[in-house]
């Protein structure tokens, strides 16, 4: 009689092609969302910084647009963002299915959690050292590119880390509603079929992609910070 982890591992050729194209589908979206998380959420990030009471370009009323708009991003479950943001989806991307439908709603999703995070790393920043930068004559934008995002880079790199493992499990979600992946695959070939081999192969996909990406961020962040 063979034991589950025989049959698994007799099963694994057959399932490897489906699940190496979920794995690539997972990481295609994983990454493109992240880049457009970046592109949005750093500068937005230091507009929180910078606009507020005592930052470089103190601004209130701005302040608190952004403010108000990144707590109503991040109030919003991830599964009913991608419903509700479907006709935008569809006018982008010519569909709502998909990989590439799906990096829409992860990147409206990971854009006001990383600019909470961008943020956050920022006020760690020591004040003496952008007050030094000031007193020398160094404009804004300078120290903002020159010195504050330099000295809170190992915090924008944690950041950047847990945004990723934020998106990997937001795009096994993006499953539920045919975004691909290996969620898809979790629920249709596992979920749907009843088939166990399946659900546990995704899981432990899932688990290897985010302990690798948790694994270099750590290993970059370590790295920085003895600089």
């Amino acid at each position: 009689m063979m034991t589950w982890s025989t049959e698994f591992a007799e099963r694994l050729p057959e399932m490897w092609p489906v699940l190496w194209l979920g794995t690539l589908d997972t990481l295609y979206m994983v990454l493109w969302a992240t880049v457009f998380s970046v592109l949005v959420g750093l500068p937005l990030g230091v507009l929180l910084v910078t606009t507020d009471r005592g930052g470089l370009t103190p601004a209130p009323v701005l302040r608190s647009v952004l403010s108000a708009a990144v707590n109503i991003g991040r109030s919003l479950p991830f599964i009913v963002l991608m419903v509700a943001v479907l006709s935008l989806t569809r006018l982008l991307t010519g569909s709502t299915i998909g990989p590439t439908a799906a990096i829409v709603p992860l990147s409206i999703g990971a854009v006001p959690f990383f600019a909470r995070l961008v943020e956050s790393a920022l006020r760690e920043v020591d004040r003496g050292v952008i007050e030094a930068a000031h007193a020398m004559g160094t404009r804004k934008l300078g120290i903002v590119g020159k010195v504050l995002l330099p000295e809170a880079l190992p915090g924008l790199i944690a950041a950047l880390v847990m945004t990723i493992v934020t998106l990997i499990s937001y795009s096994a979600m993006a499953g539920a509603i045919g975004g691909g992946g290996l969620g898809d695959i979790a629920i249709r070939e596992g979920y749907q079929r009843f088939d166990d081999y399946y659900l546990w192969a995704t899981v432990i996909l899932l688990v290897i992609v985010v302990q690798a990406a948790q694994s270099l961020g750590d290993l970059l962040i370590r790295r920085l910070s003895h600089r």
